[in-house]
């Protein structure tokens, strides 16, 4: 009797998908162990990573950095394929904050005496509620803005004993406590903005920032608690040359061919938590989970590694679907509701040669004529606010950032979070364009920038918003917009850790069904299904080092289990 080899089929070709076929492949096919298969329900393959190009530019429709680069295992494979250096433009991001001109609605270049305080502010809570900030450092040598940090956490300790703690209510204290501290000064030629007015409002600039790193919608909704265990690594944050599809093509070139199946989406997994199988070496005597896709095929296999979105299994247990059958434990469907999954959109914008090429021709003309679009910081009136400009659409109202994609680029970026970015998917071209453009001339219409001056700086004294002039618009000739939010292979960006749920939670997404029998006989065939992702690693989640890392968990772990029974022994 010819024996079976184990068959382990990965749900997903993104970075946790491919990571694990890696793994897998690279280390049994000497051995030639396992059948090992990936499929994927769409026509490509990388997940939540998707390289484009846009006005003749690289751009990422979807992961785009790579957060610390010391330690990093993206940052290593990028360096090992040569990826971090690229004769074709990128979206590289090289203009820096420091550079930033920040400008309130109706026209008002803010100067740095309001906005550097509240943006010190608001960095060094949010370093505090990441553990790298403590009270006792506070109250030493690092300044008075610190001070206010560890007073506003004095204040959040009060409601410490409450596992409802938010990080938006705690940035608010932070606020509130800075803002008694002090008082307020009157600021001129910033029209109708009182100072208190100004201070909120930049601190709401840095807050929808923070929705764009998260995902959340509403900072009220992001955990306190969890904050201090989300880890990342040190140095800077770089973007990836040659694109971040790079690396997975990278983790797909080892696979043979035809081992990755594009357009096989799967549309339920039946497996057997419970029936009595006859197990030897740790192997059942028929494979224990089918497989059933669209097309009406089925599969079966030994193992499952599921590697979908979190947006994915919410959906999947909201709406009921027989995507597991039986359906997943309490546990796991408990943990898969209580944890956050948000929606963050990029648009891209192309600017009329006006303002684009035209501009970067003029530059040439003078050494000292501006540097391009700048990169620009919009605060913005409140929505319920009468002062505010009624030409700006609402989706446009949480967009702290428009900035070119690298200096001098006439592509422009904006990021957009929540309900916004989903309402932004059901827009057209053309209102997406006449929304941003109305928006940005509001805020540069009396800026310099635009008549190829190298000064920003805005007059004092009231401004009528509502006159923008023609000439001076802003406008923008195409748009390109990611959709993740209604895209039903993704449903969403990446998670986070919701008021309600804990690490805890993100351990549990991570444990394979049924459980690792540790090499001891079980009445069950072993890890049927495990989970892998961005969404099951406690400390890096929402990144795709998360996804790395849990890819290579779960091929480790069936690795160690088939090493355990003395099939994988050399």
């Amino acid at each position: 009797m010819v024996v079976k080899k184990p068959r382990i089929v990965i749900i997903g070709a993104g970075m946790a998908g491919l990571t694990a076929a890696n793994k897998l492949y690279t280390a049994t096919a000497s051995k030639d162990l396992f059948e090992l298969c990936v499929v994927e329900g769409g026509s490509r393959i990388g997940g939540r990573i998707n390289t484009s190009e846009f006005g003749g530019d690289r751009i990422e429709m979807g992961a785009t950095w790579i957060h610390g680069i010391g330690g990093s295992p993206i940052h290593k494979i990028a360096q090992e394929i040569n990826s971090l250096h690229s004769d074709q433009p990128w979206e590289c991001m090289d203009g820096s904050t420091d550079e930033a001109i920040t400008i309130a609605e109706g026209g008002f270049q803010l100067h740095p005496s309001i906005v550097d305080p509240i943006t010190k502010l608001f960095n060094n809570l949010m370093d505090y509620s990441q553990g790298k900030l403590t009270e006792a450092t506070a109250k030493g040598e690092l300044g008075s803005y610190h001070k206010l940090a560890a007073l506003a956490a004095k204040v959040a300790s009060n409601l410490s004993g409450s596992k409802n703690l938010s990080i938006g209510s705690f940035l608010r204290q932070g606020l509130e406590a800075y803002q008694v501290s002090k008082e307020q000064e009157e600021v001129k030629g910033c029209g109708n903005w009182s100072r208190k007015l100004l201070e909120e409002a930049v601190f709401a600039m840095h807050e929808s920032n923070q929705r764009t790193y998260t995902s959340a919608d509403d900072l009220l909704t992001l955990d306190y608690s969890a904050e201090s265990e989300y880890r990342m690594f040190p140095g800077e944050e770089i973007t990836i040359a040659k694109g971040y599809l790079s690396i997975i093509e990278s983790l797909a070139s080892v696979l043979p061919p035809g081992l990755v199946q594009l357009g096989r989406k799967v549309t339920r997994i039946e497996w057997q938590p419970d029936e009595r199988k006859s197990v030897e070496n740790g192997r059942c005597s028929s494979r224990p989970v089918k497989l059933h896709f669209c097309d009406g095929s089925v599969m079966s296999a030994d193992h499952v590694i599921v590697t979908v979105s979190l947006g994915v299994l919410k959906a999947a247990i909201r709406d009921d679907s027989d995507l597991f059958c039986p359906p997943l434990p309490p546990s796991k469907t408990e943990a898969i509701s209580r944890l956050g999954f948000g929606v963050v959109n990029k648009v891209f914008m192309q600017l009329s040669p006006t303002h684009g090429e035209g501009k970067r021709e003029r530059q040439h003309e003078n050494e000292h004529s501006n540097k391009g679009f700048p990169f620009l910081q919009m605060v913005f009136h409140s929505p319920q606010s009468e002062m505010r400009h009624k030409k700006i659409p609402w989706w446009m109202r949480k967009t702290a950032t428009v900035f070119p994609i690298y200096n001098n680029s006439s592509v422009l970026l904006s990021w957009f979070v929540g309900e916004e970015a989903l309402a932004l998917e059901s827009l057209k071209d053309e209102e997406i364009i006449n929304g941003v453009s109305s928006t940005v001339s509001c805020f540069l219409q009396h800026s310099q920038w635009q008549k190829g001056s190298s000064s920003h700086k805005l007059p004092n004294g009231n401004v009528n918003s509502e006159e923008i002039s023609h000439q001076n618009e802003v406008k923008f000739s195409k748009v390109l917009k990611s959709k993740w939010g209604t895209d039903p292979l993704f449903l969403g960006s990446y998670s986070y850790v919701a008021v309600g749920s804990s690490g805890d939670d993100l351990d549990t997404m991570a444990q394979p069904l049924p459980k690792d029998s540790s090499c001891q006989p079980s009445a069950s065939c072993p890890l049927q299904v495990l989970f892998a992702g961005e969404a099951t690693h406690r400390t890096h989640y929402s990144t795709t080092h998360g996804a790395y890392f849990s890819g290579l968990r779960e091929a480790n772990r069936l690795l160690q289990h088939y090493h355990c029974v003395g099939i994988y022994n050399n």
